[in-house]
């Protein structure tokens, strides 16, 4: 089957076609969040959609994935990716679909992810005879922490028959809707958690001399901390080093005994990021030390290796946005400093992560992934579903 710019405008009508249904199942996934590795309502119902559509799958692939897959397994193999895991954010979106469960939301837009997938395998399904290969569908549990990318690819969703290309579609409040935004090499960042333990000796706050101040330590920890990325990298290189959470003592005129510290590490090279760990254990220790009281750095997790695009991928995306969309919805996107496990595919295998735009301020929908009012503008996922359907079967032609 060859794609030439009649039959793309014709996938783009066909997922046009089906935008209520898309809409329908993320909304249904949207109202019934579920964090990494409880994704069981939400891969039941991938399960459901699939076995309608008579696509043969895979359940309980790293744990809550679902692998399916369109054509016999002969000739070339092309993979496309959605991941499934909501956040632990309460929703104060204005929306009618609001999360049904407190504390937790599809803030980085997973749910729109798993959707159009689903709406890519539909409109694949009914050209199955005419592809030139085999098209498989990696919906897959834990992005947000849980490295389910890497459980995916370990448990073979890259093989049998052995993937070439792949390609995953990120939501992209950046851009508007209409519009991509990716980037050739380093797209998304190296990123790993951090956490620090900072012990003292605690006791009445009129009588700080006959304590240890793990807080006053901590502060100081966190302040220098912030010079590893002014006064030790090159400013023309990129890195982030964020507390983000300070957790310590339980009454005002209490010095308590210790306090917790978390947060993030990002850089554009597995190699920077352990530097950057090292530099932090180091610092924390020796603050630690200095001021009578003891650090304990851990890096729980996994460290993410950097999201890292092909060239003739992006290239070919670029080519069906243009086609597809239209002049000017091809965006050349600086990296981001943000971390996704669609890198554990592309160290394996040649593929293409790309921001589908989804930014409409008309309807509010201007808030940034992780953010409680997060929302979509749901005229961009049959776009999606329609790029998904472009890159597999432009790709199977080509490696035909």
């Amino acid at each position: 089957m060859s794609l030439d710019s009649a039959s793309l405008d014709s996938a783009l009508h066909d997922a046009r076609s089906i935008q209520d249904w898309i809409v329908n199942l993320r909304r249904q996934i949207h109202r019934h969040p579920e964090l990494m590795y409880e994704e069981v309502e939400t891969s039941r119902l991938v399960q459901q959609t699939l076995s309608e559509l008579d696509i043969p799958f895979q359940a309980d692939i790293a744990k809550t994935g679902v692998l399916a897959q369109i054509g016999d397994g002969s000739g070339p193999c092309v993979a496309l990716r959605a991941d499934m895991d909501a956040l632990p954010i309460h929703e104060e979106a204005d929306v009618a679909f609001r999360s049904e469960i407190d504390g937790k939301m599809h803030a980085c837009g997973h749910d729109c992810h798993t959707a159009m997938l689903l709406g890519a395998a539909r409109l694949l399904k009914q050209r199955e005879s005419e592809l030139s290969g085999t098209v498989k569908f990696l919906f897959q549990p834990a992005e947000e922490g849980g490295a389910g990318g890497m459980r995916m690819r370990d448990e073979g969703a890259l093989n049998n028959p052995d993937v070439q290309r792949i390609f995953g579609l990120h939501v992209w409040p950046l851009t508007n809707t209409g519009g991509i935004a990716s980037r050739t090499g380093v797209f998304l960042a190296a990123s790993g958690g951090l956490e620090i333990t900072v012990r003292g000796k605690g006791g009445h706050a009129a009588m700080p001399h006959l304590s240890i101040d793990p807080v006053t330590t901590s502060a100081k920890i966190i302040t220098e901390l912030q010079t590893i990325i002014s006064r030790e990298l090159d400013p023309l290189e990129s890195g982030v080093i964020s507390i983000t959470s300070v957790h310590g003592g339980e009454a005002y005129n209490i010095i308590p005994m210790e306090m917790k510290l978390r947060g993030t590490i990002r850089a554009l090279s597995l190699h920077q990021l352990e530097a950057f760990q090292e530099r932090v254990r180091e610092i924390a220790v020796l603050i630690a030390t200095a001021n009578r009281c003891e650090a304990v750095v851990n890096f729980p997790g996994h460290n993410y290796p950097p999201t890292v695009n092909d060239e003739h991928c992006w290239q070919l995306a670029q080519e069906i946005s243009g086609e597809l969309l239209g002049e000017g919805s091809v965006n050349e996107s600086p990296p981001i400093m943000g971390g996704e496990d669609f890198a554990y595919y592309t160290e394996t295998v040649p593929g293409c992560f790309v921001g589908l735009g989804v930014r409409n301020e008309e309807i509010g929908a201007e808030f940034n992934v992780h953010h409680p009012r997060f929302k979509v503008d749901e005229d961009a996922l049959p776009i999606g579903a329609a790029l998904h359907v472009a890159f597999a079967v432009r790709s199977l032609d080509e490696l035909q």
